[in-house]
């Protein structure tokens, strides 16, 4: 068989770049020259065209947006030990943002009609050993498919702006009512679901804008707030050296910004795919950065440091505590920070509902045809109910205290490693797109871009290992401080072992070999499933057969 990046294609097929009838894209694709594994195209995206570019900024800012700025301040500056270079952290993770979306739009470049955006690159930029890198991707998305810290956050907001109770299970049982809704609201329909997360995207917006104009306010001194000035004299006063505090910093302003990818998990449902997220995919980011340092320079205007540094997930409530004290503003704030959270698991869901619903396409999850399927709604029903299922059980099972902490770092550690090997796989698909004459895309990166997020992804995966200042108990979390690598680590370790089991050892022991089967659905999508063709019978298989599984009017030479 003839895999993507063999040298092995015909002068016919080196020049076989088509432009997609039927569609708006006035590029060639590289779908359309390359030999293709893993999950079919869909040229006709079954999901519809409900994506502009109103929905592309707010699909990114509603992500990015979210409870990362209003929770983790607190954790950054416990971290890095000083405002100064907390400031300076914020930064930096713009620019590593930026570094990380040019990647993506680059990928994007060589492959518009796929959605699911790291599935698709990963298949793609590594497709020997066959199968390997779309079951590791499946496993760890599978596993780590929740969003219980974000729900957990939300339902704490809304019990603060409604003056309730906020006990554990109080907490556990509004969390899995309201991601409830939020999901049911996504499998009812694409189009309206979106809508909502256009008109939240704005009230975040919004609530953003005012932290930041309200901070300017403090630090002219016209609140209520004593001295404003505080933590910004001698602001580097008390900066850690510790690499695992400042990893950990790190890796928290990371989850802050995660999201910025959002726009790429449904490229197949943007017309002109390209074109609109290489403008409006960084001008989201570079809007959520602006409201960040200034939401950030507004807290340390007005909450003293060792406040912040203690407040855990609730920093925003501080700030509109010491700015308005009374409870009226605090709840009023407060509910605009819930309806944000609201917005962030309502791009959250959708997005990785394509993801999961990408892996399920490329065959290695069971039963690819429900994971495909967008009936009866016109919407990815399988995905939202893995995703449902997940994060309840998420959400009610851990032990309080801790679960917040180690679950933005669990989920944050796989994920940058699949960074770190989509940047390094970048330059892989370019040598096989050089290989057969492929020509220049509307978009390529900068080597420089590319080395930098390889080294900084490297730094993210190496310095958390650090043990922290005071021992290996001593850091966010009341266990050893390491675990969260651990897990990550053995979760893709797991992953390996799927993978030889299911795909090496079975086969071997069983004498056949798996093939894709390309599946089409009667609402349009399609799926690849992974089948058994007994060695005696795959010559004839593969006479019958295209690389992609479809079957072939007549058999190949």
């Amino acid at each position: 068989m003839s895999l993507e990046g063999e040298n092995t294609r015909s002068d016919n097929e080196k020049s076989a770049y088509d432009l997609d009838a039927g569609s708006d894209d006035t590029y060639p694709s590289y779908e359309d020259a390359a030999v293709t594994v893993g999950a079919p195209t869909e040229k006709v995206s079954p999901l519809g065209y409900h994506v502009d570019w109103i929905t592309v900024i707010f699909l990114n800012i509603s992500r990015m947006i979210g409870t990362g700025v209003f929770t983790t301040p607190g954790a950054i500056l416990k971290g890095v030990g000083s405002v100064g270079l907390s400031l300076i952290f914020w930064v930096i993770g713009y620019f590593f943002a930026g570094a990380s979306l040019a990647v993506y739009l680059e990928y994007a470049s060589y492959f518009p009609h796929r959605s699911g955006a790291e599935v698709a690159y990963l298949e793609k930029a590594f497709p020997r050993p066959r199968f390997l890198m779309p079951t590791v991707f499946a496993v760890q998305s599978v596993l780590l498919s929740f969003s219980s810290s974000n729900a957990i956050i939300l339902a704490q907001y809304l019990l603060v702006a409604g003056g309730g109770k906020t006990s554990t299970w109080n907490i556990r049982g509004l969390a899995v009512g309201v991601f409830t809704i939020i999901v049911i609201i996504c499998i009812l329909s694409t189009k309206w679901s979106l809508r909502l997360s256009n008109a939240i995207g704005f009230v975040k917006l919004i609530t953003l804008i005012f932290i930041a104009i309200t901070g300017l306010v403090v630090l002219g001194g016209h609140t209520r707030v004593e001295d404003p000035h505080a933590n910004f004299r001698n602001s580097f006063a008390g900066t850690s050296s510790n690499g695992n505090g400042l990893a950990t910093a790190l890796v928290k302003v990371n989850f802050a910004y995660s999201g910025f990818e959002n726009a790429f998990n449904v490229l197949n449902e943007i017309k002109n795919p390209i074109k609109t997220v290489k403008r409006y995919a960084p001008l989201s980011l570079t809007i959520v950065f602006v409201l960040y340092f200034l939401a950030n320079i507004a807290y340390f205007a007005a909450i003293p440091k060792e406040q912040i540094r203690t407040s855990n997930q609730l920093t925003a409530s501080l700030f509109f505590t010491a700015v308005f004290g009374n409870s009226q503003a605090v709840t009023a704030l407060s509910a605009l920070v819930a309806i944000s959270s609201f917005g962030n698991l309502l791009a959250v869901v959708i997005g990785s509902s394509r993801v999961i619903r990408e892996c399920g396409r490329q065959g290695v999850l069971p039963y690819p045809r429900f994971w495909a399927s967008t009936r009866p709604f016109n919407t990815p029903l399988g995905p939202y109910l893995l995703k449902w299922i997940l994060t309840v059980i998420v959400i009610i099972a851990p032990p309080a205290g801790d679960a917040f902490n180690f679950i933005v770092d669990l989920q944050s550690y796989p994920a940058n490693a699949f960074i770190f090997l989509m940047s390094i796989g970048l330059f892989s698909v370019r040598k096989r797109r050089q290989s057969i004459g492929a020509p220049r895309t509307e978009f390529r990166a900068w080597n420089a871009v590319l080395v930098f997020t390889i080294l900084v992804n490297i730094y993210l995966l190496a310095l958390p290992w650090v043990p922290p200042a005071g021992g290996i108990d001593a850091g966010d979390v009341s266990f050893f401080y390491a675990t969260f690598c651990i897990v990550g680590l053995g979760i893709l370790g797991v992953s390996g072992l799927v993978y030889v089991v299911v795909v090496l050892l079975l086969p071997k022991k069983g004498n056949y070999t798996i093939r894709q089967l390309l599946e089409k659905l009667p609402d349009g999508a399609q799926a690849t499933r992974l089948v058994k063709v007994p060695n005696s019978e795959l010559a004839e298989w593969d006479a019958t057969h295209d690389e992609q599984g479809d079957v072939t009017s007549q058999p190949k030479d």
